[in-house]
């Protein structure tokens, strides 16, 4: 050992003045006469494989050249980055400016969705799609489909310049990955960077598996999360550098739940051939192991100091490494080699010559094209791009949207790539809410929507849904688009609606009316882009009510129901549909309704406008609202009303009606925390001052004129929609509590 290692010292001296040969395309490494073939592996661990940057750092600092890598999931993104010419210095820089959180998202933040799927979301819960196929019910392979992953890869490693491709890197690389169907060890050696990055990355369970030639990956670390054999068939290393942060096993006790359960599987998987790997190490071979203590698999957060450890656990190791090392010329002959061919950034990105949209079979390819905003001639605008294709996805037609900037002669030509959803185009949707509050009990309701999309070449989609609880109705949509980019549509509604109506006097329910509503709407509209919607059209109304229990107070009142014109607006720019951040929103309606000729027409206006900006760790929000009759009288099922959360919060749901309604709050809400690792939302603590009046009230109330409110609650957006627990004292000592879980 002694012996060897003076060896390696003298052969390490005397390679001062003669250089290593530079990395070459085709692979060629160091002058093996002068020193031995090192091979280079980077293990798997999730978040903590971002300790490779740190030995990569030490190795550097130590002229330590290699003459092949391998890497197994996290450990292939730095091992792909630096042999693409990427820096540990500029991989740490990426990192930090990286959003980790929203990272883990796929979809864009809720501004960014087309007004389609706003209300979609609204209605269903996010992640209850399942597809609805010839072969039955098909769930989404992955909780996450790493869109957004697969285009920080991209940057990454400049694929916006140019595909990088693994053949054509100036050192040999090989990516572990596994083969989900047969259980296969799978390395790539050529092909795409990025793709074998996102393949080698996808953790079963969590991040879908990626389809190529025909097999689907998933995450190598099942197979060979320490790819030792592979550097030593590859490059024919005589010495290996292997790096573990691999995550260890949990105790018995620690496993208690669904999670920890998968977690564990794929930690003793990893770590039994981990394990097997290790036992084949020589005394020549180098292991290092960074003391990763609680920095776990999805700590990305957490990567400065993860690569801090990682840097420390190389230079406990700088002993072994100066063998290695070469000297400052020959470090530099070396290092400048693995720059061969990665685009220099002081230069201006490719002029694009043509922009491709290749791959669907059923989606138009102008509907992809109207988010596209590159422009042909022009330099391409990467940031726009990856917006761009953001929204694309956002439609909610695909599993995944990327882009390969590709040379053809003298050309450079943009192609972007949707992958349609294997589990469409018909799927299943669901809704659930539970709703508890002092004045009226408790109450809920399930709701399964049964959702057709691309039925024809233009587009047309039909959402039938159907409500069970406490309330219960049906409806059938059918929405068809006019135009290829699908800015113009038509669009048909009709809908069954029976629930519950609590009427007050003097503030006392004292009746409880079952009321039944048929509604059918004929509109055409156009699309404002990703702000919202304009719609015109025709609507019928057939309302009924029945006495359940109390005081029939309403039997002098009839309900006939109404048909008329309508116009109205829709606009949506809030950053989330619940608890938003920032942004504003504005809704606005004038319906004409015809009663049949008694001279009870009447005309209702209706205006919503809230919004809301971030300070600090705070969130300022506010909300107006009006609803009335420039002509006429509203009838009871058309009109007004106040009550409920963050509605004059003291009292009880719609327990205010009438007509000239108007309400007003602003709130305050500090951020208390955020959700775990790919999930968005956070949750607050929130104050709201409110007030309302009834200018023309149809209850007789204690008080008249305006009414106010304080409302003190916890809450914010989850998995399962908005989840708040609220309490509001009003005007007279009104007070009122609120439970409420799900999609409203």
């Amino acid at each position: 050992m002694a012996g060897g290692a003076l060896v390696m010292v003298a052969l390490s001296s005397a390679a001062q003045d003669t250089p290593p040969a530079a990395p070459s395309p085709t692979g060629a490494g160091p002058d093996s006469a002068r020193r031995p073939k090192v091979g280079l592996v980077l293990g798997g661990g999730g978040a903590r494989g971002a300790a490779h940057i740190g030995v990569l750092e030490a190795l550097e600092n130590l002229r330590v050249p290699v003459d092949c890598v391998a890497g197994t999931s996290m450990g292939a993104l730095v091992a792909g980055a630096w042999v693409a010419g990427i820096s540990p210095a500029q991989m740490r820089e990426e990192l930090a400016r990286a959003d980790w959180a929203d990272m883990f998202q796929d979809n864009p933040d809720y501004a960014e969705l087309n007004h389609r799927n706003k209300r979609l979301s609204q209605r269903f819960l996010p992640g209850s799609e399942t597809g609805l196929t010839a072969g039955g019910a098909v769930t989404p392979p992955g909780v996450v489909s790493a869109q957004k992953i697969k285009l920080f890869f991209n940057r990454l490693v400049r694929a916006d310049a140019g595909e990088r491709r693994i053949e054509e890197l100036p050192l040999p690389v090989s990516i572990i990955a596994t083969d989900i169907g047969t259980g296969a060890r799978v390395v790539l050696r050529e092909g795409s960077l990025t793709q074998a990055m996102r393949a080698s990355m996808s953790v079963p369970g969590l991040l879908a598996p990626l389809e190529l030639e025909g097999r689907k990956l998933v995450d190598g670390g099942l197979t060979d999360n320490l790819p030792v054999r592979e550097v030593r068939e590859r490059c024919g290393a005589e010495v290996v550098i292997a790096v573990n942060v691999g995550t260890t096993p949990l105790k018995p006790e620690e496993v208690r739940g669904l999670l920890t359960v998968s977690a564990q599987v794929i930690a003793l998987l990893t770590e039994q051939n981990v394990q097997a790997t290790i036992a084949t190490l020589t005394p020549r071979d180098i292991v290092i192991q960074p003391d990763l203590g609680s920095i776990g698999a999805a700590d990305f957060e957490r990567h400065a100091d993860a690569a801090l450890r990682g840097r420390i656990a190389a230079d406990a190791s700088a002993a072994r490494l100066k063998a290695l090392a070469v000297g400052e010329a020959a470090w530099m002959r070396w290092r400048q080699g693995l720059a061969v061919g990665l685009p220099d950034p002081t230069r201006s990105r490719p002029r694009i010559h043509e922009v491709q949209v290749v791959g669907l079979s059923r989606v138009s390819e102008a509907v992809v094209r109207r988010y596209l905003a590159q422009a042909v001639g022009e330099p391409l605008d990467t940031k726009a791009l990856d917006q761009a294709l953001g929204r694309v996805y956002g439609d909610g037609w695909y599993e995944r949207v990327d882009y390969a900037v590709l040379r053809e002669g003298e050309r450079n030509v943009l192609r972007v790539m949707p992958v349609e959803k294997g589990w469409g185009p018909d799927y299943l949707r669901l809704g659930l809410r539970l709703d508890s509050n002092l004045s009226q009990g408790s109450s809920y309701l399930l709701r399964a929507g049964y959702h057709r999309t691309w039925m024809v070449p233009m587009g047309a989609e039909m959402l039938v849904v159907g409500e069970l609880g406490s309330s219960t109705g049906a409806s059938v949509e059918w929405l068809q688009p006019l135009t290829a980019d699908r800015e113009w549509f038509a669009d048909l509604m009709a809908e069954y609606r029976r629930e519950r109506s609590d009427y007050f006097f003097l503030e006392q329910r004292v009746a409880e009316y079952r009321s039944v509503r048929y509604r059918f709407e004929a509109t055409g509209g156009y699309n404002l882009s990703l702000v919202g919607t304009l719609r015109a059209g025709w609507r019928q109304t057939r309302v009924s009510r029945e006495l359940e229990t109390g005081i029939d107070i309403l039997a002098a009142v009839p309900e006939r129901g109404s048909g008329g014109w309508l116009l109205a607006a829709d606009l949506d720019r809030l950053d989330r549909l619940y608890f938003p951040r920032s942004g504003w929103s504005a809704a606005a309606e004038w319906y004409h309704g015809h009663t049949g000729g008694d001279g009870s027409d009447y005309t209702r206006t209706s205006l919503d406008l809230r919004g809301a900006a971030p300070w600090r760790d705070y969130v300022l929000g506010s909300r107006f609202t009006w609803v009335g009759s420039p002509t006429g009288r509203l009838p009871i099922h058309d009109s007004g009303r106040l009550g409920g959360f963050l509605n004059l919060t003291a009292f009880a749901s719609g327990q205010l009606i009438g007509d000239d309604v108007a309400y007003a709050h602003v709130r305050g809400e500090r951020i208390i925390g955020r959700l775990p690792l790919g999930l968005r939302g956070d949750m607050r603590l929130g104050l709201a001052v409110e007030s309302g009046k009834i200018a023309k009230p149809y209850t007789v109330q204690k008080r008249n004129g305006w009414l106010h409110s304080l409302a003190v609650y916890l809450g914010g957006e989850t998995p399962l929609g908005p989840v708040y627990l609220g309490v509001g004292y009003g005007s007279g000592g009104s007070t009122n509590a609120y439970l409420f879980i799900g999609t409203p």
